[in-house]
């Protein structure tokens, strides 16, 4: 429910618009040339900037008259009387500036708010600012001295930087969590998990079927569950995520993620196990002088094109392993058939090596760790979500299409052909 204050400044504001709408009153402002070229002895930022803040008085005055009429003047209109200027501030470019306002008073002694100065105090810009600075890499310690372009200037201290960036990015969150996803075509979802302090944040991407990607939500856990994960997935199908589509699912390897996404998608899911974690789970049972040999017959299996010469090569491998070292033959043994679904689905040799593999996501949180590495103590509450969040909004932006997005087509029909030779499986979970 919003407060009487607010209320008020919406009023205002509204009022403020009919006024330029409806009467569109002429602004016009004088600047003496000698004070033109005085404030351009430090730049034209510097002339833009005072320009702006005569214009913001001449804005404010417009409407002043507007509703209390001229000064000294009988006003039949008259909504208003003016009682006196107190102190205030507005907002350029991400700083608090002080300007002069006129309080006025309405018949009955209540305050009279502007519409033009609550446009002008609006945080929002301020917030917005704060927040794409500080994923560009500057700290709060730092903000002021940066971006400081008035003497005057404030708001823009270490702690004050902080509460706007934390109001920003809790903002951002809320919107990517709650954009809804049923007009997405997508092909593929990729889930992975990456941790923070002693927490675990599981991330989903979709890759379109024009090959581009897009952050679908995030979820934080203690651990990489199959509760956390199956809620991350329950809320994208409540956001509209149709998980009855047949896709592919790229997962790390871990049996929570394998249990979530088979109990919300049923036989309409083909997993695809990532080869890079198989390699390196493999490779970590070796002693050093046997590791760059396995590494490389791994690698010369999974570039194969074909599924049956790929397993052979992965079968071969896993007897040798047997007699070399067991644990490293039952790594690469346990869940071998998963990490060759693309083969499976005869996906080209381009995408095959995109979606064989999370590197898709894994490089979307090597963004994440770049934009929090000024963050030195991690707190509890929604910290690590807010900055997560953020980090994969700024990943976002400059995510490309796919490589291989052109053989997607492919992918789509292989995915067709094999699901209408078995009925998907009902019961499926929605939620």
């Amino acid at each position: 429910m919003k407060k009487r204050y607010q209320i008020d400044q919406q009023r205002a504001v509204q009022q403020f618009r009919r006024l330029a709408t409806e009467r569109n009153p002429n602004v016009q402002m004088i600047l003496p040339m000698a004070d033109i070229v005085g404030l351009l002895q430090e730049g034209v930022g510097n002339l833009l900037r005072h320009a702006g803040l005569e214009l913001m008085h001449l804005v404010m005055d417009e409407e002043v008259k507007s509703l209390a009429g001229e000064r000294h003047q009988q006003h039949e209109q008259r909504r208003a009387h003016r009682w006196g200027k107190e102190d205030g501030y507005c907002v350029v470019d991400g700083q608090k500036v002080p300007i002069k306002r006129t309080r006025l008073r309405s018949g009955d002694h209540r305050e009279q708010r502007l519409g033009s100065y609550e446009l002008f105090q609006r945080d929002g810009p301020l917030q917005q600012g704060v927040w794409d600075k500080m994923m560009r890499g500057l700290s709060t310690c730092n903000y002021g001295a940066v971006v400081k372009d008035f003497q005057s200037a404030y708001g823009i201290e270490k702690s004050a930087v902080s509460e706007n960036f934390i109001e920003a990015s809790r903002e951002k969150v809320k919107q990517l969590m709650e954009r809804p996803l049923g007009e997405l075509r997508l092909c593929a979802v990729l889930i992975d998990g990456t941790p923070f302090k002693d927490r675990q944040i599981i991330a989903a991407l979709g890759i379109g079927c024009d090959g581009r990607k897009t952050v679908l939500g995030i979820r934080e856990g203690a651990t990489e569950n199959t509760a956390v994960v199956s809620s991350l997935l329950s809320e994208l199908v409540e956001r509209g995520l149709d998980f009855s589509t047949p896709r592919l699912y790229i997962l790390d390897g871990g049996k929570a993620l394998h249990a979530a996404v088979r109990r919300h998608a049923g036989e309409a899911a083909f997993i695809q196990r990532c080869q890079v974690h198989k390699k390196r789970n493999v490779v970590d049972h070796l002693p050093d002088e046997h590791k760059g040999d396995v590494r490389r017959k791994l690698q010369n299996a999974y570039a194969m094109a074909d599924y049956a010469d790929a397993k052979r090569a992965l079968d071969r491998l896993h007897r040798e392993l047997m007699d070399l070292n067991p644990s490293a033959a039952r790594s690469l043994e346990e869940g071998m058939e998963e990490t060759l679904t693309v083969h499976k689905l005869r996906v080209p040799d381009q995408l095959r090596r995109t979606l064989s593999c999370t590197n898709v996501i894994e490089s979307a949180f090597s963004i994440v760790e770049t934009v929090c590495r000024n963050v030195k103590r991690w707190r509890t509450g929604d910290q690590i979500e807010r900055w997560v969040g953020s980090g994969l909004l700024v990943a976002e932006r400059q995510f490309r299409k796919v490589i291989g997005h052109r053989q997607i087509p492919m992918l789509l029909s292989s995915m067709a052909n094999a699901v209408s030779k078995k009925p998907i499986a009902k019961g499926v979970a929605v939620a």
